[in-house]
This record gives C-alpha cells, structure tokens and sequence, in this order.
C-alpha cells in the first residue's frame, strides 16, 4: 500500500517540476521575443535574461 502512495507522491512531484520548467521557459522567450520586451531592451537596457537555478548545472562551465 505504500509503495503505490510514494510512487504516487514522486510522480507528482517530477510532474510539477517538469510543468514549472515549460512555463518558465515558454514566459522568459515570450517577455523577450514580444514588442515590449525588445523595447525595454532597447530603450532602457533592462536585459530579459535573468539566470535561472537550473542555468547553473554540473554541465555549464561558466
């Protein structure tokens, strides 16, 4: 009976981050890809691209 909870629970889990992880992208290029975006970049160097935690992976050597 357990087991089926935990699954169900870890399941759940790696859903949401996955989900989490599609709209952060699908917002950040929509911000900087839009009239608005490129005009604050333009006009006011407000830059679009803010580091994310998931920017700093064992992979990036930056």
């Amino acid at each position: 009976m357990y087991d089926n909870v935990q699954v169900f629970i870890i399941s759940v889990v790696v859903i949401l981050f996955l989900l989490y992880v599609v709209i952060e992208t699908a917002v950040r290029r929509g911000i900087n890809s839009s009239v608005i975006g490129q005009f604050l970049e333009k006009h006011h160097g407000i830059k679009g691209e803010k580091k994310s935690f998931l920017d700093k992976d064992l992979d990036n050597d930056k």
